[in-house]
């Protein structure tokens, strides 16, 4: 409504209303009830201007009569004032009954129709909240070492021919040989930025944790995938599925399983890393792989997974099996971590922000910086053994 025509019909409110009193004084004082017919004609006047007014503004914003006037009758200044001088209100007056001219001027109000804005104060949570990150990183499985270089060079076994044997008396001893090569890993360099407002990192309350919680842990997130699935061309690590052995069936379970399953398979990798001397001392599964594997019944349909489980944590014959979406569906990774690979540290994960970084100052921005520089050794690839589920099994299975 136009602020002039709404004061307009304030103040005509407010006259008739000091009116209205007056004609109630006069009805106390005066004992035969009668009303000075100039007050009466008096408030007659200002009720009739009060609703010339109502229908001069009812044509100017073009609205339907009934909507303003007749539905909500009972509710509007207007309504209340008309019914109560049609049901003699003023009559009233002159019969001595001070009451029957108050008139009820009031509308039902809900929050939707009546309230704007934020009125009533929400309660806010402290933080921001998000999806989880890995709750384990491949990093804490392996062994860890720091480096202040940008190489890290080990010496490995390349080869050894054994001349033991047994010589009888006087015989010449078999002569052994072996050769060693240096192999380097370098160190490279994993990271990320965000361009932030001045305003925004000053007035975003908590946003400094936020970025310093969340953003290190996604890339860890990379980190994972590069230690398992680094392809070893410079800037990406050489991953330790790359570098690890391959399922190999060579010898007597090739061929020699009926209805073989995932568990079968993890069976017969541990068999293939103990036909090289080593002892697994951990299973690296997709979650999604790991739980196919606990709906396995046996022949009396008895879930597999309650012979997995050694408290909270599972384990396959012993071995503990790790849950890692790092992992590739359908694919496993299974061996000793601890002794056959190692990843370098040269700069650890960091959260660094910077002013001064191009136009930052002239623009109002800030620059945050997540960086790390690390570098993988894989000493020992027959140390591991990686594979798919599906082919592997289709090379257990008896023709």
């Amino acid at each position: 409504m136009d602020e002039n025509v709404k004061k307009q019909l304030d103040q005509l409110g407010d006259i008739i209303d000091s009116k209205i009193e007056k004609a109630n004084g006069q009805v106390v004082e005066n004992a035969k009830g009668e009303i000075d017919s100039v007050l009466k004609g008096e408030i007659n006047n200002l009720t009739q201007k009060f609703n010339e007014r109502i229908d001069e503004l009812e044509v100017k914003n073009k609205k339907n009569f009934d909507s303003l006037v007749s539905q909500k009758e009972d509710k509007s200044f207007k309504g209340s004032l008309i019914k109560s001088i049609n049901d003699g209100a003023i009559d009233s007056l002159r019969n001595g009954n001070s009451r029957a001219a108050s008139f009820l001027i009031k509308a039902d109000m809900t929050m939707n129709a009546d309230f704007s804005g934020e009125v009533v104060p929400a309660d806010r949570v402290a933080g921001y909240k998000y999806d989880p990150t890995r709750a384990v990183h491949i990093r804490n499985l392996i062994p860890q070492g720091s480096t202040s270089s940008d190489v890290v060079r080990f010496v490995k076994e390349s080869g050894y021919s054994d001349g033991s044997a047994p010589k009888a008396e006087g015989a010449t001893l078999g002569q052994t040989d072996f050769d060693m090569a240096a192999d380097n890993n370098t160190v490279e360099k994993i990271g990320a930025y965000l361009r932030i407002s001045e305003e925004m990192l000053a007035d975003t309350p908590q946003l400094t944790s936020y970025i310093s919680a969340r953003v290190p842990a996604k890339l860890l997130e990379k980190e994972d995938d590069q230690i398992l699935n680094g392809n070893g061309t410079s800037p990406n690590l050489s991953g330790i599925t790359v570098d690890a052995a391959d399922f190999d069936l060579t010898g007597a379970l090739a061929d020699a399983v009926d209805n073989a399953n995932n568990f079968d398979v993890i069976v017969a990798s541990l068999n293939q890393l103990a036909l090289s001397n080593y002892n697994a001392d951990k299973i690296i599964l997709h979650p999604t792989d790991f739980h196919k594997i606990l709906l396995l019944k046996d022949t009396q349909s008895r879930y597999l997974k309650d012979q997995v489980y050694a408290g909270l944590q599972p384990t396959f014959m012993g071995v503990p099996v790790i849950l890692n979406t790092a992992m590739t569906t359908n694919k496993f990774l299974i061996g000793n971590f601890s002794q056959g690979t190692q990843l370098w540290i040269r700069d650890n994960v960091s959260v660094e922000f910077f002013r001064e970084d191009g136009t930052n100052v002239r623009d109002g921005f800030v620059t945050v910086r997540c960086v790390e520089r690390v570098a993988l050794t894989n000493y020992l690839p027959n140390a591991f053994v990686y594979g798919d589920f599906t082919t592997a099994a289709a090379s257990l299975e008896t023709p």
